[in-house]
C-alpha cells in the first residue's frame, strides 16, 4: 500500500550555479512538481509510487534511476522514443525568486497515455497528487483526467497543486478551463497568490479562498513566498508567517511545502482532517512552512529539500 501516488512531469532542471566572462553554466537536476513532492515524502520515509513518462534518452535514464534509487515505486515510470525528455532552464533574480524556460515540444511527459498508467497502483494508494502540466495537452491530459477520477471513485484524497506555467498553456483561458475542470475532485489544494487570482479572480486571501472553500475543496493553502502561508479549513483560517531565511534558490520549496503538508495529513481520514483542531493544524502549516523555506536556502530543488531531523530541530531556531 502506498502512501501517496503521484502522476505528472518528470524533467531536468537546469539550476544555474556560475556566471561571467559572457557565460553562463548551468547543472542538471531532477525536477517536475509531482516526483519533487514525491522525493520528500521518500526522503521523510513515506511510501510512494510515481506515474509518468520520460524520453528514452541519457536524461530520462538518468531520472528513472534516481527516483528508483531513493524509494520510489517506478513500475509506471515509462521510458519512450515518441519524444525527448522535457527540460527546463532555471533562470534566477537577485533574491533567488525562479522563472523558467522550458524544451518540450513535445515532451515525452505529455505523451503519457492510458495504457501506460497501472490503476492497480493508484487503487493501492492513499492519497493521489497530480498538478496542472499534464493537463496542457494530449494525450496527457485525458489520462490525468481518467486517473483523478479513477482515483476518486476508489476513495483516495485528491491533491492538487494548479502549478500554472504560462509558456506552457496556449493562453490563459485554456489554462482556466482545464483547471477548473479539476477543482470538483480536489480535496487538498495547494496554491500560489498568483493562481488563486487565476482561479477566483481575486487576490484577496480570505474572499478567495472562501470561493474555493464554497466549491467544496476542504482544504486549502495558499504559498505566499517570503511573506508565509495562508489557509482554510472546516475548523477556521489565517495566514502565517514563514522564517526569515536567505533565499539563494525558491525552486522547488513550494513542493516541499506540498510534500510536508502531505507528510502530515498522510494516514488520516478527509473527515479527521477537516476535524483538526486549529492549533493542530497550524503546526502542520508551520512544519510545511519550515520545509519550504529550508529548501530555498540552497540550489536545485530534490537535492535541496530538507530532511525530518533539519526541520524539526530548525522549526524552532529560525528568526521570525
Amino acid at each position: 500500500m502506498n502512501d501517496i501516488v503521484a502522476l505528472g512531469e518528470l524533467l531536468i532542471d537546469f539550476t544555474p550555479i556560475k556566471s561571467g566572462n559572457n557565460k553562463e553554466a548551468f547543472e542538471a537536476n531532477p525536477g517536475g512538481a509531482p516526483a519533487n513532492v514525491l522525493a520528500f515524502l521518500s526522503k521523510l520515509g513515506k511510501r510512494t509510487a510515481f506515474i509518468g513518462k520520460v524520453g528514452n534518452d541519457h536524461f530520462g535514464k538518468f531520472l528513472y534511476s534516481y527516483l528508483n534509487e531513493r524509494n520510489i515505486n517506478v513500475s509506471s515510470l515509462k521510458l519512450t522514443d515518441e519524444a525527448n525528455t522535457t527540460l527546463a532552464f532555471v533562470h534566477l533574480d537577485k533574491k533567488g525568486d525562479r522563472s523558467f524556460s522550458f524544451f518540450r515540444n513535445p515532451g515525452a511527459d505529455i505523451t503519457l497515455s492510458k495504457k501506460d498508467v497501472d490503476y492497480n497502483i493508484i487503487r493501492d494508494s492513499k492519497i493521489f497528487h497530480f498538478g496542472s502540466l499534464s493537463l496542457t495537452d494530449e494525450p496527457a491530459r485525458k489520462t490525468t483526467l481518467d486517473a483523478v477520477k479513477f482515483a476518486k471513485k476508489q476513495g483516495l484524497i485528491i491533491s492538487f497543486d494548479p502549478n500554472y506555467r504560462k509558456p506552457l498553456w496556449k493562453n490563459i483561458n485554456e489554462a482556466k478551463k482545464y483547471i477548473n475542470a479539476v477543482l470538483k475532485y480536489a480535496d487538498i489544494i495547494k496554491l500560489s497568490h498568483e493562481e488563486l487570482e487565476l482561479i477566483t479572480s481575486s487576490r484577496d486571501l480570505d474572499y478567495g479562498s472562501s470561493v474555493l472553500f464554497d466549491m467544496e475543496i476542504p482544504v486549502i493553502f495558499v504559498t505566499l513566498g517570503e511573506k508565509g502561508a495562508y489557509y482554510r479549513y472546516r475548523g477556521g483560517n489565517g495566514l502565517l508567517k514563514t522564517y526569515r531565511i536567505k533565499a539563494v534558490d525558491t525552486t522547488g520549496a513550494g513542493d516541499a511545502f506540498m510534500g510536508a503538508i502531505l507528510y502530515k495529513l498522510s494516514g488520516k481520514s478527509l473527515e479527521e482532517i477537516s476535524n483538526l483542531q486549529k492549533k493542530e493544524f497550524e503546526e502542520i502549516v508551520r512544519f510545511a512552512n519550515a520545509a519550504g523555506a529550508l529548501t530555498a536556502t540552497k540550489k536545485g530543488a530534490i537535492p535541496a529539500m530538507p530532511g525530518l531531523n533539519e526541520i524539526n530541530k530548525r522549526i524552532g531556531s529560525f528568526e521570525k
